[in-house]
């Protein structure tokens, strides 16, 4: 079982009133979903892992530590809370990817040699030019 499927069951759901297509339904049924998800409070991350999402979601968190996501898309309340948990997921997966360190390289000698080249080419285009207006 992955941590994704874990986190599922430490979720908080309220479903509210949505705007937006459904005519008259809108005004009746709750199909809006808003998802709560509590960062200190789980136990499916490590603590290195939880002071990485700490790190890169300080922008969407509340307060008390939580994950606040809100989804009115779809008129189907199953629909919505797909998408709410989808959304936290694809979230979680991008605050906890650590990009690979890059490799510092040095030029080829033929890199080197062509750049050089070609600067000196241009340069002597250019002289060309200039020469010709004295």
């Amino acid at each position: 079982m992955t941590w994704a499927h874990k986190i599922l069951d430490e979720i908080q759901y309220e479903f509210t009133r949505a705007s937006g297509p459904g005519g008259q339904h809108v005004n009746k049924t709750e199909t809006a979903v808003v998802l709560r998800w509590s960062l200190t409070k789980t136990k499916v991350f490590s603590d290195q892992q939880k002071s990485l999402l700490f790190e890169k979601l300080q922008n969407k968190l509340n307060q008390e530590g939580e994950v606040v996501l809100k989804s009115l898309e779809f008129r189907d309340r199953l629909m919505n809370k797909q998408n709410a948990n989808e959304k936290l997921i694809s979230l979680l997966r991008m605050a906890l990817h650590v990009p690979k360190k890059r490799l510092k390289t040095k030029p080829t000698k033929s890199s080197k040699r062509k750049r050089l080249e070609s600067k000196s080419k241009h340069s002597a285009k250019k002289e060309l030019r200039r020469k010709g207006f004295d």
